[in-house]
């Protein structure tokens, strides 16, 4: 199991930081021995493939990633072209993490369409793997597109491509059409008993290699006596996603009732003991 860090929306800091502190987050992460380093796109504040793309020229080895980038804000071949250019940037060091939102986030928020967005991601990875086995002209009509253009950005090749999958038709797609699934919300019995076997069979259906799972899990050091305040602190800042049913379905599938259950919380001992359950149930 690799372990990596995930980093919050940036609208909590200084708007004259924002930047400059989300590049000196990364620059320490990889100076503290973290594999990779995730950033959401979240509306409204810093866009999160322009900020890795110039993460990746302050930083070396660190896997530098989206979790995740909504599929409904960009068209597939502009995604595939922002997404080569920031592999590019990143010297090949990046990973692109895409999803489907939430209805209360597109719809309510940005004023878009949130309908079949099972289908809508299918169209987008069809378009972003013909776009990504360039360089080459992209030719691709489905229900949702039509595309026919140029690609031909970088000679990095293109980036891991992993989905923010919850629900079966996701993990589907996640294992058939795309490198694997970046999860939010889903402690070890959902990973074990749901996640992994659906997006493991999928993949094997698929002819493809293992699929890679991305578990975003809460930690939080600290002493016996703080463990409850240290749970309800995180299921109060990371309480919105139970405004969305694809968590609270997800949760439906482990023990966990809310972001809290699912932190790696306690000593040392008890955090490297919580996260060797997750790397056990597949991560």
């Amino acid at each position: 199991m690799r372990v990596g860090l995930m980093v919050g929306s940036d609208k909590e800091r200084d708007r004259r930081n924002r930047l400059a502190g989300l590049i000196a987050d990364g620059v320490a992460a990889e100076a503290a021995g973290f594999s990779s380093f995730w950033f959401p796109q979240v509306p409204g504040y810093l866009d999160a493939m322009t900020a890795i793309a110039l993460l990746g020229a302050a930083t070396t080895s660190i896997e530098l990633g989206t979790a995740v980038v909504p599929v409904q804000t960009r068209h597939p071949l502009i995604l595939a072209q922002q997404a080569l250019t920031t592999q590019d940037a990143c010297g090949g060091r990046f990973a692109l993490g895409l999803g489907v939102s939430h209805d209360w986030i597109i719809k309510g928020q940005l004023g878009l369409e949130y309908n079949r967005p099972a289908r809508l991601l299918r169209d987008h990875l069809e378009v972003l793997a013909a776009a990504f086995a360039g360089p080459g002209t992209v030719d691709v009509e489905n229900e949702n597109f039509r595309v026919h253009s140029p690609v031909d950005v970088t000679c990095h090749g293109a980036p891991p491509v992993l989905l923010a999958a919850l629900g079966p038709t996701m993990l589907r797609l996640a294992g058939g059409r795309a490198d694997g699934t970046i999860l939010w919300m889903a402690d070890e019995r959902a990973i074990g008993d749901h996640v992994v076997p659906r997006i493991t069979a999928a993949a094997e259906a698929a002819g493809r290699s293992s699929p890679r799972v991305v578990a975003g899990v809460p930690v939080a050091v600290c002493s016996q006596d703080e463990l409850d305040t240290a749970r309800t602190y995180a299921s109060e800042l990371l309480g919105h996603a139970h405004y969305s049913p694809n968590y609270v379905r997800l949760l439906e599938h482990g023990d966990a009732e809310d972001v809290g259950d699912t932190m790696a919380a306690g000593d040392e001992s008890a955090v490297l003991a919580r996260l060797h359950r997750y790397r056990d149930a597949g991560v």
